[in-house]
């Protein structure tokens, strides 16, 4: 069993290391702000959890259209980046979830690595307040079906209209130049995120099917500019492998929209960072995950491939593209109540320590909080 389990830290570990990974960078578009949970649904009342994954973006691949390796605008953009989430069980049918990043680093490398074009930050991100409610959640021995609904609040923490001082060559003057979109660590506006998570299991087969929606309805920022709204729809089919390792493939299509510019700022000249009509994309991906749980802990690693790009360009100025993007991350969770465990056990049974109604025949994991069921003596 010790074994197995360095084996698959190295496999998550080499999984890590050696993809190219992916970026959601453009000359005006963002991705999505919720990293590495978008398939969330609730925990059980009095459930706390505490996650946390690594991203690293590193990408040379721009795109015209739908063409790849088209002319550069840049020479390469990278990030790397650490996100975070408290969630707590409110209720058995409410968790709140608390969310939000650090920057390592935001680097956009210009032409021929000149350092006068090339813009780099560091910094705190934004923070995500995400309440999510269970509309239905019906569960037994054989089978659980859930449907819950989030509506998230995002809260512009990170600076989003840095400048840096270059200094001319000829005239030795020191010229103050805001960095471009992609490099600064917010957008600057409030957004509101609308969530749709929609799951059903067989708990015998430790199979399960499931399905999310996000839109981000994005706000404008004192600039007077609004990053395009970012809209996606994934399905997901996962299977667990001897209690422990969990095996998921995912297939997801995103979209977003043109960034837009408030008229009343061009009366002062239009800034070189504004390229609305080159922002915004639609992308689809295919995305296997590696899991492993041990008791309150399950460790993680997925990586996205794209299989389809669309972004938006003109003549002047192409977007990056995606290559590849990995995340690797850890989750603990715990009850911060123990239940009352009042219900009769029958020897040979197999029961839930911490969810006293659910009883199975067979080994297994709790429909329910996924702990390792326990059998009756």
């Amino acid at each position: 069993m010790k074994k197995f389990i360095r084996t698959l830290f190295f496999v998550l570990f080499s999984l890590f290391l050696t993809s190219n990974n992916f970026a959601q960078c453009c000359a005006g578009g963002s991705g999505c702000p919720i990293a590495g949970g978008a398939s969330q649904g609730v925990l059980q009342a009095n459930q706390f959890e505490v996650n946390t994954n690594y991203q690293v973006i590193n990408t040379d691949k721009f795109y015209t259209k739908s063409k790849p390796d088209t002319h550069k605008s840049f020479d390469r953009y990278s990030s790397q980046y650490e996100y975070f989430r408290v969630a707590y069980g409110v209720s058995k049918n409410l968790t709140m979830s608390v969310e939000g990043g650090y920057y390592f680093k935001k680097i956009e490398i210009g032409l021929n690595n000149n350092p006068l074009s090339t813009y780099q930050s560091k910094g705190i991100g934004d923070l995500i307040l995400f309440p999510r409610y269970d509309v239905l959640n019906k569960f037994n021995d054989k089978t659980k079906t859930e449907i819950a609904i989030g509506l998230g609040y995002k809260i512009p923490l990170g600076s989003y209209n840095d400048s840096v001082g270059k200094v001319e060559h000829f005239s030795g003057d020191t010229l103050y130049l805001t960095k471009p979109t992609a490099v600064q660590l917010s957008s600057g506006a409030q957004d509101i995120i609308f969530h749709l998570f929609l799951f059903h299991g067989w708990t015998p087969q430790n199979f399960r099917v499931f399905a999310n929606a996000i839109y981000i309805k994005k706000g404008w920022n004192p600039n007077g500019e609004k990053l395009g709204d970012y809209s996606s729809i994934a399905v997901f089919a996962g299977k667990s492998f001897f209690n422990h390792l969990g095996v998921t493939l995912q297939l997801r299509y995103e979209q977003v929209d043109t960034m837009k510019i408030n008229e009343n700022i061009l009366m002062f000249g239009k800034p070189s960072t504004y390229e609305p009509d080159a922002s915004g994309y639609k992308k689809a991906f295919l995305v296997p995950q590696l899991s492993y749980t041990n008791g309150n802990f399950t460790i993680y690693g997925s990586t996205e491939i794209p299989i389809y790009q669309f972004v938006n360009s003109n003549a002047n100025y192409t977007q990056v593209g995606s290559k590849y993007l990995t995340t690797f991350g850890v989750s603990y969770r715990f009850y911060t109540k123990k239940p009352d465990l009042k219900t009769a056990r029958i020897p040979g049974k197999y029961y839930c320590p911490m969810c006293p109604d659910v009883v199975s025949d067979t080994p297994g994991k709790c429909p329910k909080c996924k702990m390792d069921l326990e059998k009756a003596k």
